[in-house]
Parts: C-alpha cells; structure tokens; sequence
C-alpha cells in the first residue's frame, strides 16, 4: 500500500522536501515490509486526493492557517481512519497558532499528552526514551531547542474508539531527522530516534 505524502499550503511552502522524505522512504523499506513510493507525493486538503492516503505529514504547523474548507476537508479524512503527523513548531505562540487551525477541525476535543504505555510507542519499537530532536539549525548552535526553555512534547488527538488520529511532535524536529540521517555532522542518535519514531507511527496508522 502506498503512502507517505505531505501537506502543503504554497508551492514555496515547503521545508526539508525532498531529502527527509526520500531518506525516510529508505528507511521505511529497509526497516519494514511497506510497499513505498520512491518519491513524496504532495497533498492538497482542497481536493480530493487526500482521500487516497492513510498517513499525512506537515511540518512547520505554527504558521499555517487551515480555511474552513480545509479544516472540514481534514476532519472527515481524520473520522473516515486517516492519519495525521505535525511536526517541528516551537514555543507557545506557535502552538496558538496550530491550535487555532485545529480547533477548526475538532472543536469538541481535546489534546493530550502522549504517555509511554500508548500503542503507539511500542508497535514495532519501543520508545519510552524519547528526547527532544534537534533541528540541524539548532546542533549548528550547539543546542537541541529553537527557542530558550521549550522542552519537547509528544501530544494527540483521539477519536471515539482510542485511535490516536493526530500526533503533535511540539518542539522537535523530525523532519529534520530524517533529512540530515546520512550527515556525519548530524547526531545519529537523533536520526536513530527520529526514524523510529516515523516508522512506529506509519505502522501504527496502518494498523489502526
């Protein structure tokens, strides 16, 4: 089953496309028995075509700004067992600004924090040590954050049976993981966390 496409909001809205995609597809063939595409595939919440996916990503959601249509768009892929990745936005302005996009989606619930005994975490790996990825920006700097004091989160979004159907990763770049996996610059200890933490989550998406 193929999958693996990204939300996009422009066509120069876009971040780590396409080396973090395509790195992870490698990932995700050698460390699974997916059938992947080669390439990313784009998705637009205004068409159709999201309705041909199980497994969304986008990153840098502090700085979009879903339209109702969009938001309803989404919120019926999510009910009908779609899947749906954020990733890399930090600090609280930028999660107000997430947030307010999601409230559109699902005005009635509630996100939480992710605990270590969730299905998600342990559906191929198992991942009770989590740590805050690094963006290549940040390890330039020699830091793990972008912004002064913002510890990582692992949040969701559930629907009425237990699927988890948004995963937030707030303060952490797992983009960047992926993008920068084959850097000897970049710390494999992120990458080896990032990947994983990709591969649990499509697992989980297909299974759920």
């Amino acid at each position: 089953m193929p999958f693996g496409p990204r939300i996009i909001r422009e066509p120069t809205a876009i971040s780590c496309r396409p080396r973090a995609d395509r790195h992870f597809v490698q990932a995700v063939r050698r460390l699974t028995r997916l059938h992947v595409r080669s390439v990313e595939q784009p998705v637009n919440l205004d068409d159709g075509a999201v309705y041909d996916w199980p497994w969304l990503y986008a990153v840098q959601t502090g700085h979009w700004q879903l339209t109702d249509a969009q938001a309803k768009s989404m919120r019926e892929y999510l009910l009908r067992g779609g899947f749906f990745m954020a990733d890399d936005f930090w600090g609280e302005g930028e999660w107000e600004v997430f947030m307010s996009s999601m409230r559109k989606v699902f005005p009635e619930r509630q996100v939480v924090e992710l605990e270590n005994k969730d299905e998600i975490f342990h559906v191929i790996y198992d991942l009770d040590d989590r740590y805050q990825v690094a963006s290549m920006g940040s390890v330039n700097r020699g830091t793990s954050w972008k912004c002064d004091g913002c510890p990582d989160h692992w949040r969701g979004i559930f629907d009425d049976h237990g699927r988890l159907m948004v995963a937030i990763t707030f303060q952490s770049d797992v983009g960047d993981s992926w993008e920068w996996a084959d850097a000897p610059y970049y710390p494999a200890r992120y990458a080896a966390l990032g990947i994983r933490i990709g591969v649990n989550y499509i697992i989980y998406s297909m299974t759920h």
